[in-house]
Parts: C-alpha cells; sequence; structure tokens
C-alpha cells in the first residue's frame, strides 16, 4: 500500500473513513465517536459545554433575536456616542443634553452605549425632551449599567452584535468627544459608509477642537501617504453648533 510523505494513507487507497456529523465532515483522525444526539442525551452533570463555540454561536443568535425584537418598531434614530468619562459638570455633558433633546425635537429616538458620560447626558437628554431614549449595554468588568434616563435597554454580551444594531437602527451618528470606544464606532462607520455597504449615513463630529488633530492626521498622513482618498473626508462633518449637528443628520436623512 502506498503512504503519503507525511506517513498518512492516501484517500481512495484502503477502508475510507468518513463521519457526516450534520453539515459537518469528518475524517481519518479528525472522526469522533458516537452521534450528536448521543453526546446530548448521555450528558450529565458537566456544564462546559456551555462554554464551547457551538453553544456561543447560540447566544450569538439570541442576542441579535432579542436585538432586532426590542428595535424594530423604533422609527428614525441617531446613535450618540461619547466618552464614558465625561464629567456631569463639563461642557461636553451639557452639549450631550442639548444634542440630545435637539434629536428629538427634529422627529429622531436616540440611542447610545447606554453609560455614563456622554452617553447618559444625550439619553438625559433625549428622555427630557419627552422622546424615544434607547441604550444598547455591553457586558464589561467595568461597566455600571444602563443610565437612569434610558426607557429601552438592551444588554449585549458581543461588541459586533451591538455595534449592528447600532448602525441598523439608526439614520446617522452624532460623535462627541470620547476614547477608544468611541474611535472604534466612528471608523466602524466610516468604513461601511466608504465601501457602500449604508447609504445615507451622516456622520457628525461634535467639537472641533478635539476632533481636528485627527483630521488633521487624516489628510496629512493617512490620505498623503496614499492609503485614502481625499474623498474620504467628505465621509463626516464638524460642527461645534448643536443646531447645526443636528440639522446636518436630518437633511441627509431626509427627516
Amino acid at each position: 500500500m502506498a503512504t503519503a510523505e507525511n506517513g498518512r494513507t492516501p484517500e481512495g487507497e484502503g477502508a475510507r473513513q468518513e463521519q457526516r456529523l450534520g453539515p459537518v465532515v469528518r475524517r481519518r483522525s479528525q472522526m469522533q465517536s458516537g452521534t450528536t444526539d448521543q453526546h446530548l442525551l448521555d450528558t450529565h452533570g458537566v456544564g462546559g459545554w456551555v462554554h464551547e463555540d457551538p453553544f456561543r454561536v447560540l447566544r450569538i443568535q439570541s442576542e441579535f433575536v432579542e436585538g432586532f425584537g426590542a428595535l424594530a418598531e423604533l422609527g428614525p434614530a441617531v446613535s450618540v456616542f461619547g466618552s464614558a468619562r465625561t464629567a456631569p459638570d463639563s461642557p461636553e455633558y451639557e452639549a450631550g443634553v442639548r444634542i440630545g433633546r435637539a434629536l428629538v425635537e427634529a422627529g429622531f429616538a436616540v440611542i447610545t452605549g447606554g453609560g455614563p458620560g456622554a452617553m447618559e447626558a444625550a439619553n438625559r437628554g433625549a428622555y427630557e425632551g419627552g422622546g424615544v431614549s434607547v441604550g444598547l449595554g455591553i457586558e464589561l468588568p467595568f461597566e455600571q449599567g444602563l443610565n437612569k434616563y434610558v426607557d429601552i435597554g438592551v444588554n449585549f454580551r458581543y461588541f459586533f452584535v451591538r455595534k449592528t444594531m447600532f448602525v441598523k437602527y439608526a439614520q446617522g451618528f452624532v460623535v462627541l468627544p470620547g476614547g477608544l470606544g468611541t474611535l472604534d464606532e466612528l471608523f466602524e462607520a466610516l468604513t461601511l459608509v466608504q465601501t457602500r455597504k449604508v447609504t445615507r449615513f451622516p456622520i457628525v463630529l461634535f467639537g472641533s477642537a478635539y476632533w481636528q488633530g485627527l483630521v488633521d492626521w487624516m489628510r496629512d498622513t493617512l490620505i498623503a501617504q496614499g492609503k485614502a482618498s481625499p474623498r474620504d473626508l467628505d465621509l463626516f462633518h464638524i460642527s461645534d453648533d448643536v443646531d447645526e449637528a443636528v440639522a446636518l443628520v436630518s437633511k441627509e436623512t431626509g427627516v
């Protein structure tokens, strides 16, 4: 019998070993004993299976279902991002409150990450303005839970599920000064617009003093070295005025 260089018997020679477990095909040494039903019904007392990847898929699926179900009838909305560290007595917090209220007055629900700081500010503005205030929380070791101004709250285990909800149920983003999480959401949105995965999606950076350094780097380094197109600077707006920021969102969304 011929043997391959790695010592394994070539396919077609000797007894072919193949096992079909639903859509998965296992061959040779990767075959498992028993069947899927047998593993399900014969398992007793060990809970490690809840941490295995196949079960995680069900958790991921359930998070999408819960998120879709909670937000499907939300109506026009804008996601507002910003730092959880923004102090309640700061000008940035005050701006967040005014933005949340102005968005409600313009006919939008307000979606945030549901946490403290700038997120709380935007939720507070929406709540005090009589609109719908949404918080999409995330399971983190240091999170404080949803802020008290949230009307509809959904907590997620997985960042990528939460990020899908931010984009799927929003007509645009308003981005207040923030840290890595805020930058993550910002560049995710920019990439989706750039690659036309989403259309008619305005992005407003609020606070020129905070954001101008990033924009300068994009123009003078990213674009100057050919890593992005000059047109990519048109994917977003910068504003220091609440009414202008809301008007930019409303104009591009048609609300």
